[in-house]
């Protein structure tokens, strides 16, 4: 049994997270397996079921794990794709930082469109092209898609050929991760269709056009967000307005 006295600067539930994916890796619980359940994981760490249940929540806004109601919590990814060197998938409040990031992609992804247009090669081609079919199937079969979802916009990035813009991806990335997480499935056609329209630009090397698909991609997206933030907001303040305290 592990014990935690003494964490350091860490949080208990940072310190238990990266413990259990530790745990994931090196078990292993492959790809489609159930990891034991909080009671068995609360043990093994010698930590409380609410701290099992923030770790385990961590895991999930990285795509390493889905929860599955009355199932349990499934591994759907073992890679640390969702590289955070900032710290930005930390902070509490998702719906303004789900803003603040989609301000910054309305900035910059319809520019990085239009120059991966202008500047992708065959084989950039096709790999994009892979992705997009890849993430509409596993989008239409009700599948954890946000791994491939991520790799489609990284490889816009890529396509780019702009060494900036890489350093940009991790930014990008907890974007793409934090709207999924807030969403869950909300515009799955209008997804698939401004993916495919942003695609098609980008083969066909319309600059323009792959300029105007992703920024109609991201208007979408901040529309569906605004909406989940207000009845957020809603039902925030009517638990408020119903506690006697």
């Amino acid at each position: 049994m592990y014990q935690f006295e003494k964490m350091g600067k860490k949080l208990l539930g940072e310190q238990i997270e990266e413990e259990l994916m530790d745990y994931i890796l090196k078990e292993p619980v492959s790809v489609g397996e159930k990891i034991p359940n909080e009671f068995e994981l609360a043990s093994r760490f010698g930590v409380g079921r609410s701290t099992i249940r923030e770790a385990v929540k961590g895991l999930v806004s990285k795509g390493i794990l889905e929860v599955r109601r009355g199932d349990g919590t499934y591994v759907v990814s073992t890679s640390t794709v969702m590289d955070d060197p900032l710290g930005l998938s930390r902070l509490q409040d998702k719906y303004t930082l789900a803003l603040e990031l989609l301000d910054v992609r309305l900035m910059l992804e319809p520019e990085i469109a239009a120059r991966a247009a202008e500047l992708a090669n065959e084989q950039d081609a096709k790999e994009l092209l892979d992705l997009c079919n890849i993430t509409e199937q596993m989008y239409l079969q009700g599948k954890n898609h946000i791994q491939k979802d991520i790799e489609f916009h990284t490889c816009i990035a890529r396509c780019s050929k702009n060494r900036v813009v890489e350093t940009l991806i991790p930014v990008i990335n907890t974007a793409v991760m934090t709207f999924a997480n807030l969403t869950h499935r909300m515009l799955k056609q209008e997804t698939i269709d401004t993916h495919r329209a942003i695609t098609d630009a980008i083969l066909d090397h319309d600059s323009t056009g792959a300029r105007c698909a992703m920024m109609m991609h991201l208007t979408y997206n901040r529309q569906a967000l605004m909406k989940q933030y207000r009845e957020h907001r809603k039902k925030n303040n009517s638990s408020d307005l119903s506690d006697p305290s």
